[in-house]
């Protein structure tokens, strides 16, 4: 390992109460990466609030660890999925609000898609079903407080933007579970997002096997320019 140093993530960005929101963990390894597409491995759930090592690894990709536990590992990889068209804003919009109204049972107050989150405090990932559309969408924007000096999301929370979608895809349009856990995370991103720009996550399923569900995440501007996107392995608990 090379390059090691210690960060702590704030106890705010959660996503299962006492556990690291796993989209920002894994923006943060990616961004010691060499790479334009990355996979993350979880291996551990990451606390919030307690000091943990992330150093560069001989490969090119990256390695988390807490008492010398591997937590996450990050590599180059490759992404090849076919993205489905957009939902419109209003479309995802509605899909939000539907979700809101009705929201899956065992939802907690995660950084991604936490209820009670405002657009300064959280992502606000509300997806809900699209009607007439095998995926789920939310329609969203990031507050200024989450912005970087140059008015732009950080990229580690545009990871975060491909996290919780995969979740409701799985859990509305798929047989995922509540309570299931991201076992890996592979995206792309492809053009900076400004925090004033209006966006859509929207998610799919790709393949579902036993315990393993793989699905599809984009992350578009509401007149449908593609930001970024991914492939996220959710695994149910045993």
């Amino acid at each position: 390992m090379t390059d090691i140093e210690t960060l702590t993530v704030p106890g705010h960005l959660r996503g299962y109460p006492g556990v690291a929101f796993g989209g920002y963990v894994a923006g943060v390894l990616a961004g010691r990466t060499a790479a334009g597409t990355v996979r993350v491995d979880f291996r551990r759930p990451t606390p919030v609030e307690e000091p943990v090592e992330l150093a560069g690894t001989a490969d090119g990709g990256a390695v988390l660890t807490c008492a010398d536990a591997v937590l996450a590992v990050a590599v180059p990889d490759e992404l090849d999925i076919e993205v489905p068209a957009p939902p419109s804003w209003a479309e995802a919009s509605a899909a939000a609000e539907a979700y809101r109204e009705a929201p899956p049972q065992g939802t907690v107050d995660c950084f991604g898609c936490g209820l009670d989150r405002t657009p300064d405090t959280g992502l606000r990932l509300h997806c809900g079903a699209v009607p007439g559309r095998d995926l789920v969408a939310t329609a969203w924007a990031a507050g200024p407080a989450l912005a970087d000096p140059e008015g732009m999301l950080p990229p580690e929370l545009v990871w975060g933007a491909l996290d919780c979608p995969g979740n409701a895809a799985g859990r509305l349009r798929g047989s995922l579970r509540e309570g299931a856990v991201t076992a890996s995370l592979t995206a792309r991103l492809l053009r900076p997002v400004p925090v004033s720009s209006r966006l859509v996550s929207y998610a799919w399923v790709l393949s579902e096997e036993g315990r393993k569900h793989r699905m599809g995440v984009a992350l578009t501007t509401d007149r449908g320019d593609l930001h970024a996107i991914a492939s996220a392995l959710w695994v149910d608990r045993r």
